[in-house]
């Protein structure tokens, strides 16, 4: 029997992932979406034929083997409390991928005692390149844990980490380590042109630089130094480079500004847990 998967929340990151799982064979049928915004519920049912759509959380929560919270965190408490009953009746496994909080304030805010799976992707999700860190708790069976895997898988790779703390270094890492890149790109090009490069051959070589780097390290059977040292000849351009990073410590200005990163994910948890209480 195909499983029931409920999307409470009809964002981009809910088109990503119904999209991804379409793409994989799912069936249409056995997807289901809330939106609260009529104009967004006509463009879903337009986007995703055969997919529910419904105005109401708990009239797809009602039916769901599975159910992915994919809402705002500001309003993540109280979009739980409202599906409290409804989750307590058909006790699906839930997947959260709302960023900041903890898998044991939404088992509490929807009643307890229920199976559920944080996850955090990142925005290349939407482009089906992603990452997502998962972490499941003690009372996810080994058969939900992989339902919530398969699900994240649509959109990109999955990592599983052991304790639920990591989720805030893989917030630090992947989920804002796209604007790590997308700095470096920009800085890149703009140097580029500084350096006389018109602006669209700039941004050319930056970009495709950035993804054919991506794709040698994701091929490499060798550790990022020996892929370093290849193009680092001795005197040369890159060395050049190099040497001046490290001169301005970047590697230490980027441990910094990584470990600010989750220092600020467990802040946000904790506030969340606060507000909510």
């Amino acid at each position: 029997m195909t499983d029931k998967i409920a999307f409470i929340g009809g964002g981009n990151m809910t088109r990503a992932i119904v999209a991804g799982l379409l793409n994989s064979g799912a069936d249409a049928a056995s997807l289901s979406i809330s939106e609260p915004l009529g104009a967004a519920r006509e463009q879903l049912g337009a986007d995703f034929p055969g997919v529910r759509i419904a105005a109401d959380n708990s009239t797809v929560a009602a039916t769901a083997d599975c159910v992915v919270l994919s809402v705002k965190p500001q309003v993540l408490a109280e979009v739980c409390r409202e599906l409290k009953s409804t989750i307590q009746a058909g006790r699906p496994l839930i997947v959260s991928i709302a960023a900041g909080t903890r898998g044991a304030d939404i088992d509490q805010w929807l009643g307890g005692g229920l199976a559920v799976v944080r996850v955090m992707p990142n925005q290349p999700a939407l482009l089906r390149r992603g990452v997502s860190g998962l972490h499941a708790n003690e009372r996810t069976t080994d058969a939900e844990r992989q339902r919530a895997v398969s699900i994240m898988a649509a959109v990109g790779s999955v990592v599983e980490v052991d304790s639920e703390a990591d989720i805030d270094a893989v917030t630090a890492v992947s989920g804002s380590g796209p604007a790590y890149f997308f700095m470096l790109i920009e800085q890149l090009a703009v140097t580029a042109v500084e350096l006389g490069l018109e602006p669209d051959a700039a941004r050319t070589l930056a970009i495709e630089t950035a993804r054919g780097a991506a794709e040698l390290a994701a091929h490499a059977d060798t550790s990022m130094s020996e892929l370093i040292a290849r193009v680092r000849s001795p005197g040369g351009t890159t060395a050049a480079a190099l040497d001046s990073l490290e001169d301005a410590d970047v590697r230490g200005i980027f441990a910094a500004a990584i470990t600010a990163a989750r220092d600020r994910a467990v802040e946000l948890a904790d506030e969340a847990h606060r507000n909510q209480a």
